[in-house]
């Protein structure tokens, strides 16, 4: 398995991104890439760029999404960290065989054009980890 190229982006999930939004743009002067929504997993994101890395505000869209249940479990916070990788099915294919539990067995589409696919953290050292790659 070929090592991840970067941390790609900081997943952190919150009530409201309305709310988030100011801390972010207001407080810390970061610029707002966009938002957009991903219908599949139940989830509003919107991003801002620091440095290299993209911060991904996650916002639910359903009471029955998985950041609804994070919410309702840990409240808001440090959802996921993500590494870019080359190629993501060799990726997973590496993970599976190393003995690592994955949430997904197969790429699936994720904001900004990506693939993407998580690893339980059970198997990461307690830290939901995501694995994408360019569309």
């Amino acid at each position: 398995m070929q090592p991840p190229t970067c941390v790609d982006h900081l997943g952190i999930a919150v009530y409201s991104l309305e709310r988030a939004r100011t801390l972010y743009r207001e407080v810390l002067g970061l610029v707002c890439g966009g938002t957009e929504e991903i219908a599949d997993q139940k989830v509003r994101v919107t991003w801002f760029q620091a440095g290299n890395l993209r911060i991904e505000l996650l916002e639910p869209t359903a009471e029955d999404s998985p950041i609804a249940r994070f919410l309702d479990k840990n409240g808001p916070g440090l959802h996921h960290v993500a590494y870019r990788v080359a190629d993501l099915p060799a990726t997973l294919a590496a993970l599976k065989s190393a003995g690592v539990r994955l949430i997904d067995d197969a790429p699936r589409a994720g904001a900004h054009g990506m693939r993407i696919a998580f690893a339980h953290p059970k198997s990461t050292g307690g830290v939901l980890t995501e694995f994408c790659q360019q569309g």
